[in-house]
């Protein structure tokens, strides 16, 4: 029993001081105990239990619109993982695995709408896959691992990549369409908004994305061993939320390719089609939080 209390008094103290350093460029957040007994540590229960059963490394998958909180709740249950169950855990977004600008402008010259990066096919599919394909290896093969910086909108240079080495027990692979299924050519006839209705006419755009989910995207996403869903309240909280990000992301940029607010509205309808698709496809995951209209973890489903 003490030394369960002792793990606790050491996670809170990990936990605290994670969150204060959030605060400090963001919103406060409200009933961290709460939060952390009902919604993280159960979670991190979960998948503790599917590491002993599998005695191998776990890959979680951690999908949810833009500014839903993916990378603030990939920290948090990294430091619980870690903290309680001892487990080597390593992080991987998506984001990090875009093409090159120079990539997309070449996909482009066919695809116009295929410089934008975010949807599937504007990602390394290939290097991702063979990243956490060597991760799940008995006899890993350490490796570097891109970053790309949203500022530049573009990969940053091979010096400043992440170098991976030794095991892991637990990767969090955490990305906006992290999971997500392809669409029916019905459902994609039907513009949902101004870019696809004006810019998107004969559908090209609309079936290379979802192609690419039905194929090399859905390759990558059978390796995830554990699915979570950030259920935002609706696509507008998108936007809102995605603003927030932009100016947090002005605070540490100095201004560098910074979106206003009617570049984000643009911007989150090449996003709209497949987090309107997630949303309505729930049973996908292994465990759906809710967040409410005030960014708080409101519900947890367990499927």
């Amino acid at each position: 029993m003490r030394k369960l209390n002792n793990n606790f008094q050491k996670l809170k103290i990990r936990y605290f001081s994670f969150l204060k350093k959030q605060e400090a460029s963001g919103e406060p957040f409200l009933n961290k105990i709460g939060q952390l007994k009902k919604f993280y540590l159960p979670i991190c229960y979960q998948i503790y239990e599917l590491f002993k059963k599998n005695k191998k490394l776990i890959i979680l998958g951690l999908a949810g619109g833009q500014g839903s909180g993916k990378s603030t709740i990939s920290s948090i249950l990294k430091i619980i993982l870690n903290t309680n169950y001892k487990l080597k855990v390593l992080t991987i977004s998506i984001d990090d695995y875009y093409k090159t600008l120079y990539e997309r402008k070449k996909i482009s010259l066919t695809n116009k709408l295929m410089i934008t990066r975010g949807v599937p096919g504007t990602h390394d599919i290939n290097l991702l896959y063979k990243h956490l394909k060597n991760l799940k290896k008995k006899r890993f093969r350490p490796f570097l691992s891109p970053k790309f910086s949203k500022a530049k909108d573009d990969r940053m240079k091979k010096r400043d990549w992440k170098k991976i080495s030794g095991s892991y027990d637990v990767v969090i692979f955490e990305g906006w369409c992290v999971g997500a299924r392809h669409q029916t050519y019905k459902e994609l006839k039907k513009p949902l908004n101004s870019m696809e209705k004006l810019e998107d006419i004969k559908l090209t755009w609309r079936t290379k994305v979802n192609n690419e989910l039905k194929k090399d995207y859905k390759k990558v996403y059978k390796l995830i061993d554990y699915l979570i869903f950030l259920k935002v309240p609706s696509f507008k909280y998108v936007y809102k939320w995605r603003l927030l990000q932009e100016n947090k992301l002005m605070a540490k940029s100095s201004g560098k390719k910074i979106m206003d607010s009617s570049k984000i509205k643009k911007f989150i309808m090449f996003y709209e089609r497949i987090t309107k698709n997630m949303l309505k496809n729930l049973n996908d995951y292994d465990a759906v939080i809710s967040i409410d209209k005030k960014h708080r973890l409101k519900k947890i489903i367990f499927n």
